[in-house]
Parts: structure tokens; sequence; C-alpha cells
């Protein structure tokens, strides 16, 4: 059969994943944390965010449901993964999201192309270093078509040095993957028992590595999906952000910073004697490669801007006042200790208890919260405040507070956990659809189990059906988790559903 996918797989289907750095709202806090004035959609905006290597469409999927007044496009090279974000948009009844099966390699030059609106925002997310250089090339002529002035650019990617003790192991796992027979998902496992076997053996080049070992010790927990995707693309590489950031200014495209909002701070990820070192560097590339040869960061989530324009910092801080966060853990379940390059740093209990009581009462601005008697004297404090409490993943930025959920966004939550709420898919990064968030709330497969169970009106205290509807095959000792599992996410999640109007 002809090898139509070029070297990339094909034959298998990727996983679906949410990932909050591709969130427009998410976009912008992280835009404003760096100094960069960008404008929250507003309700009658016509919003149009672009997604290329959509997958199976389920962040596409999301935000279209969200936000029924927004364009939503996603394009994807493979088209089953199109098939599938149809079937789910029609299943839905979402009206405002078009998938298109294309080749990016040539894409920007199609007529149908020409029928793609300028974007606000754009997601690219882990495609750049699977691709041919062809593929990068086209992206490329294509961001720098359809970005409009001021649009926002979100690229994850493999990172050098972060992929350095890898690669070796990448190439070991596809060239005796492609020796065995069968669809790319089994050729990939049996690519990591000659890995394994090897790593055993105390190959020189694999024994000392402790991130292949960690890797091959949670293998089992990992989506043979992702593992064929990840290593057995003929044109995978991994590259270092300034070569990145080359290729993408030929967009007039300018990066600004890291959608993964701690890494912006400095003081979080250098040590001291590091951070000597990177103040003395003017070049902005140059201080990431610093970054990157100190930090451990396999995976970059970048963001460009077309046509930066920068805040003051008392600007600044007013843009961030703006943003609205609600919470994403409990107040009991607030995390103090935060990991920094020097080990664990404690966050003021005074200052960020304050902020987990007045958030676990309902989604707050961040001027709202700096308002608190508590923050008196931390005024200035906005980018911190943000920074922190999205960063540590225990706040979400939110888009409308309050409004109520679209039909879409509901209707999409009953299919999502249908298809995905159950106990094979429990690793799998899912979300729920949220209007007043104008995105997704990132959930695991049981929570949108439970979620879809209380929407449908089931009692808060159901957990024996649940755990015989999910629990059938387990035994007495696995059963016992999943109800103490269903007992925690009714205690701490629900009221977050709540929050984020997904009940």
């Amino acid at each position: 059969m002809a090898d139509w996918g070029a070297g990339y797989v094909t034959d298998v289907n990727y996983i679906p994943g949410y990932y909050v750095q591709q969130s427009p709202v998410h976009m912008v806090a992280a835009a404003r944390l760096v100094g960069i004035a960008c404008d929250l959609p507003e309700s009658e905006d016509e919003v149009h965010f672009l997604e290329l290597g959509c997958g199976l469409g389920l962040v596409s999927l999301i935000l279209a449901a969200a936000n029924p007044g927004w364009r939503v496009t996603g394009i994807d090279f493979n088209p089953a993964h199109i098939a599938a974000a149809r079937a789910f948009a029609r299943q839905a009844d979402i009206a405002n999201a078009v998938f298109i099966e294309a080749d990016l390699a040539g894409f920007a030059e199609s007529a149908v192309a020409d029928e793609v609106p300028q974007a606000d925002f754009v997601s690219i997310h882990g495609v750049w270093s699977w691709v041919s250089a062809a593929v990068r090339a086209g992206i490329v002529r294509l961001l720098r078509d359809k970005v409009r002035a001021g649009g926002i650019v979100h690229l994850s990617y493999n990172a050098l040095p972060g992929w350095q003790g890898r690669l070796g192991m990448q190439r070991l796992v596809r060239i005796a993957g492609n020796a065995a027979q069968g669809r790319s998902d089994r050729r990939a496992l049996a690519g990591f028992d000659i890995l394994r076997g090897l790593h055993a053996a105390g190959a020189r080049r694999l024994a000392g590595s402790g991130d292949i070992g960690a890797l091959l010790e949670r293998l089992a927990e990992l989506p043979v999906a992702y593992l064929a995707h990840e290593f057995m693309n003929a044109h995978w590489q991994p590259c270092f952000h300034a070569d990145v950031a080359e290729a993408l200014a030929a967009a007039r495209l300018e990066w600004i910073g890291s959608g993964d909002l701690l890494e912006n701070f400095p003081e979080l990820t250098l040590t001291e004697a590091q951070r000597e070192i990177y103040n003395r560097i003017d070049d902005p590339f140059y201080r990431e490669l610093v970054k990157d040869l100190c930090v451990e960061r396999g995976l970059r989530h970048d963001l460009f801007v077309r046509g930066a324009q920068r805040l003051s910092a008392a600007d600044r801080n007013a843009a961030l006042g703006e943003v609205a966060l609600m919470a994403t853990v409990s107040a009991d379940d607030f995390q103090y200790e935060i990991r920094m390059a020097e080990g664990k740093a404690e966050l003021a209990r005074d200052f960020y208890g304050a902020m987990a009581q007045a958030l676990a009462a309902g989604p707050r601005t961040v001027a709202e919260l700096l308002a608190l008697p508590e923050a008196a004297g931390r005024g200035d404090k906005a980018a911190e405040l943000t920074g922190i409490l999205i960063g540590t993943g225990q706040a979400a930025a939110m888009l409308r507070p309050g409004a109520p959920q679209a039909g879409p966004a509901a209707a999409l939550n009953r299919l999502l956990a249908e298809g995905f709420g159950r106990i094979e898919h429990r690793t799998t990064p899912l979300a729920l659809a949220s209007t007043a968030i104008g995105g997704g709330l990132p959930a695991s497969a049981f929570e949108l189990f439970v979620q879809s169970r209380l929407a449908q009106g089931e009692d808060e205290r159901a957990l024996e059906t649940w755990v015989a509807a999910l629990g059938t095959e387990l035994d007495a000792a696995a059963q016992q988790q999943l109800r103490e599992l269903f007992q925690r996410i009714v205690n701490r999640r629900v009221p977050i559903f709540r929050s984020a109007g997904v009940l």
C-alpha cells in the first residue's frame, strides 16, 4: 500500500487531548503577564480561532461549543481525524466549527485556504517537531497570510536540549519498530521492547539516563497511540527555541513568552547563580537558551504575536486586574508549596489563603482579589498573583463569569462523557466545555462521568450506581477505590463544576 502519509503516522488515530495553553483566554492572560497588550474578546466580537493539526478536534470542538458566536477552524492531514471531528460537531449541533482535511505543506496556496478568514488566535500543538521541513514551511506561509495584526499564536514542540537524551532512544524505537510487522502502535511497542532490553543490559548511552528509565517505568500508563505518533514519525525532530522563533519571524510573528506562566519568572525557574548569568544577557533568544540548559523542559509552549504592543508596568497591572479567575481546586486542597529551581518555596499563607477562600466563594477579577484586606500593600502584585494561581493550576482565567451554559456546550459534554468517561481513558487529558470559562475546564474521565450523571439529574449519593456502571469487572478492593474517588469528586470537584457553569 502506498504511504500517503509521507512518513507521518496515519494508520492509528491520535489521542484526544485538551491543554489550557491552547485556550484564547489563557493566551490573553499569559500575554498580559509578560507585558503585551491583548484584548479579551467581547461578546459581540467576531473572533476566529484556528487550530493547525487539530487531530480529533477536541480543542476546537470545546472552544466552538463554549463560544457559539466565534468561528472555529480545525485543519488536519488525517481524514479519519477530520471525519471524527465533524461527527462530534454534528451530534452536538455545533454549527460554528469547520474542519478541513489538508496537507499543510501546500494549503496556504489552495483555493480552500482563500475561504479561511484571518485568525485572532492560532494554536499548533505538538505538530511542529513531528512534520517535515516542507510542512513547517507551509505552516509559516499560512500564518503569514492568516494571522491578523495583534493576533496571538500558540506553538508547542519538543524542545532541545530537553529532548537531547532521547535522540538515540527515538531512533532505536523507530528503526526496531519498523523491522516488526503490523500497525504503527504495534511497531512502537516492538521498538520499546528492544529499548527496554538494551536499557536493562546496561547500554552506555541508555543505562545512565534517568529520563529514559522513568519513561520505561510508566510506559504501561501511556496511550499506545501517543507512543506511535511521538516515536514512529519519520520526520521527528526536536528543535531549539531560537530556530523556531527565527522560522516564525518570516510570518511577522514575534516570540513574547511562555504559555506555561511560571516559566516566565526566572526567580522560580533558575537558581541564584544561574540568574546572575541570565541577567547579564540582553538578547532574548540567548537568554532562553541559558534557561533551557538549566531547567527540565522537554515541551515548550511558546507564544507569538503579530505586532507586539508593550505595556508599562502600571498598565500591565491594570490589564491583569481585568482578568477574571475561578478556583480549580477547593480551598482545602490549595497547595502552598511550589517547586522552584532551588527546591520548594512556601507561599505566604495569610495572602494566598485569603485568595483561595475568596475564589472558593466564586470567580473574582485579579483587581478584586488585590482589593481584599489581606492584600493591603500588595496592589502591585498582579503579575505574581496571576502567574502563581494559573501557573500552579489552582485557578483558571475566565471569559464571562456567570454566563449560562450554551446548548452546544452541554450537548458536547454529554457526548464526551459517553465516549471517554470510562476507566480506559483515565490518563487521557480531557475537559468539559464551559461557556463561562470560554473554553474547557480540564477534567478526568471519571469527572466527565460524574458531571454527566449529575447533569442528567442523578443524586450525588448515587455512588453504588456509578460503581456498578464503571467497575463491574473490578475486584472488591478496586471497586472501593473507585467509590472513594467518586466521593472525592462529589466533595471537591462538583463545586468547581458549578463555578464553571457546567452544572
